[in-house]
């Protein structure tokens, strides 16, 4: 049973990878699956790395003096401001990733504590590269481990996939701070601008 849900997982992980990719490197990857097969590690950092290369540009681009905004226009009472957007993040990041891999976070008391641009997009970036080692902690055997659950997701890949769609529901978020405040995000911007 274990090894077909594994397969099952596999696959499901594979065709996830794939089907984010453009076609033509979709292709290429799959003349490149038939002589080498793809890990569940390999698939999940992929996608980390796509989340990543969009959010840590999109809060770069937020000019500091924007990281208090917060909408108004409407009923957004009691919404995050951009940098806790950001902070959130973060802090989920490490969360999750923590709870999939069972590798220690740092003090989360500095986390809570970053207030500026600087130091939440260097706390932005740090909560990346620690989900990309948590990554590497994956492997064929303890993929589907149940683990504790976090918002009833109960494996290490699934926390971990659960984590990239948590970030893409704050990317969403984020992306209309920044069109609020006339700034075209960067992953809207023609390419080479």
């Amino acid at each position: 049973m274990k090894m077909r849900s594994l397969a099952v997982l596999s696959a499901v992980l594979a065709a996830a990878g794939l089907w984010t990719m453009p076609p033509i490197q979709a292709q290429a990857d799959m003349s490149a699956a038939t002589t080498a097969s793809t890990t569940p590690a390999q698939v999940v950092d992929q996608l980390l790395s796509m989340v990543e290369s969009e959010m840590v540009p999109l809060v770069e681009a937020m000019p500091a003096d924007k990281f208090n905004f917060a909408p108004t226009n409407g009923n957004f009472k009691g919404v995050r401001t951009f940098g806790e957007q950001v902070q959130h993040v973060t802090m989920a990041n490490y969360y999750m990733f923590s709870a999939a891999s069972s590798l220690q976070p740092p003090d989360m008391q500095a986390v809570k504590n970053m207030k500026t641009k600087a130091q939440l997009v260097q706390g932005l970036k740090d909560s990346f590269a620690f989900a990309h080692k948590a990554i590497a902690t994956l492997d064929e055997d303890n993929a589907l481990e149940v683990v504790k659950p976090v918002d009833g997701v109960d494996t290490r890949a699934g926390i971990m996939l659960f984590a990239t769609v948590h970030m893409n529901d704050h990317f969403g978020q984020m992306v209309e701070y920044l069109r609020m405040n006339g700034i075209v995000p960067p992953s809207s911007r023609p390419k080479g601008k």
